[in-house]
């Protein structure tokens, strides 16, 4: 049997709210699985905290089923960011074909309503005003000033990285992007394009000669920019159709979106330090506004939610209003592709949390978990049995 060595807590203490913290002040830390493992039998969670490590074909078949899962949410979520990105470039195509067709309609008309010169002048003008504007947002670090680094668009909880934040992140900015002193963003950067399109503009009806052959020109490059905009929105509705197949396999609705995969590089461990409570949800989806924790489950279908797997999603929930600020309504278990249960995020369930925490945090520090059944079948399914000195379970 192996054990892995773990760190000495007898020497912390229990601080005044019920939660035990070591000699720091810092809570002593307890994953969600944690939760789960104690909820399931204390004595069974003792053991994996002493380092005994879990054996078994069950234990096996759900680390294979739960892979399986994540490489399905994985492609999902791979196809989901190369639609945004097709989106994204799409809409950037097509803004080029209006471009093109307004100074088409500009060089016929502009004569008729202001000499072009003049209005070329005023552009080449608000071009080098853009120009300043764009070289002082590169050189001053205004998003430390004012405490500002969103994303336009989707609002980024604290510790999630969103769809639209990873497309727009690995085109303009990196996770650790601050800005200033030389190092630009995508606000810097579309200004910068502003300036130049502005003073390409500007130049061009200023020195144009022939008003209405540049006109036809554009207007002939109007059309062949449109052909290729067109293809790019030919990727882009393949891609969507990929993506809806996917989200179909992995059982996400259409009113979710996905903001968080325990299977993603970018996936950070969510921590609570004021009660030491840590833990990665198998995803997060985001409904109405609000994250959503949904945990997924292998094996049996169960006729109710675990108590277990209960308990391991009230923590994920208890991280998630943490992370955000926002308390989420449910979290979410999901047995197999067509069994969820709903669990609730209340008063109650927030208490029995924190006396499940705060008894694991004892445990810790005093040790003494005890076996909390009397059921067979339940140490026969025990990872750990082989290890334990309560077991019912006869070995084989």
């Amino acid at each position: 049997m192996v054990k892995v060595k773990r760190k000495d807590w007898t020497s912390s203490k229990r601080r005044d709210d019920g939660y035990w913290v070591d000699e720091d002040g810092k809570a002593l830390p307890v994953s969600a699985s944690d939760l789960e493992r104690h909820s399931y039998c204390p004595l069974s969670w003792e053991l994996a905290f002493s380092g005994v490590e879990g054996i078994g074909e069950a234990l096996v078949k759900g680390q294979q089923k739960h892979e399986q899962i994540h490489d399905k949410m994985h492609q999902y979520h791979n196809l989901s960011l190369k639609t945004a990105r097709e989106s994204m470039l799409w809409t950037w195509w097509l803004t080029v074909v209006l471009v093109l067709a307004i100074d088409a309609f500009s060089f016929f008309y502009i004569g008729e309503l202001t000499p072009p010169g003049k209005l070329g002048i005023y552009l080449i003008m608000l071009a080098v005003v853009w120009l300043f504007l764009a070289v002082m947002l590169l050189m001053l670090p205004w998003r430390n000033w004012i405490g500002w680094y969103g994303i336009v668009g989707d609002v980024p909880a604290p510790n999630f990285v969103t769809m639209t934040q990873e497309v727009m992140r690995s085109i303009f900015e990196k996770s650790d992007f601050k800005g200033g002193w030389g190092r630009g963003g995508k606000i810097e950067a579309t200004v910068l394009i502003g300036a130049i399109i502005l003073a390409f503009h500007g130049v061009a009806l200023y020195g144009a000669d022939d008003k209405e052959q540049a006109g036809f020109v554009l207007a002939i490059l109007a059309l062949i920019w449109t052909g290729l905009a067109s293809w790019r929105l030919q990727r882009f509705l393949s891609f969507n159709n990929q993506v809806l197949e996917a989200r179909i396999e992995v059982g996400l609705k259409p009113q979710e979106k996905l903001s968080y995969s325990d299977d993603s590089k970018e996936a950070p461990l969510l921590i609570d330090e004021s009660t030491g409570l840590r833990g990665r949800p198998d995803q997060i989806v985001k409904i109405d506004e609000e994250y959503i924790p949904v945990e997924q489950k292998t094996g049996r279908i169960p006729t109710k939610p675990y108590l277990s797997h209960t308990m391991q999603l009230l923590g994920y929930l208890q991280l998630i209003e943490v992370s955000t600020g926002k308390k989420p309504s449910f979290g979410a278990l999901r047995y197999g592709e067509n069994v969820a249960y709903q669990i609730e995020w209340d008063s109650k369930n927030k208490e029995l949390l924190k006396n499940e925490l705060t008894e694991i945090q004892r445990l810790m520090v005093n040790g003494g978990a005890k076996r909390n059944h009397n059921r067979i079948g339940k140490c026969k399914n025990c990872s750990r049995r082989r290890a334990c000195p309560e077991s019912l379970a006869v070995l084989e």
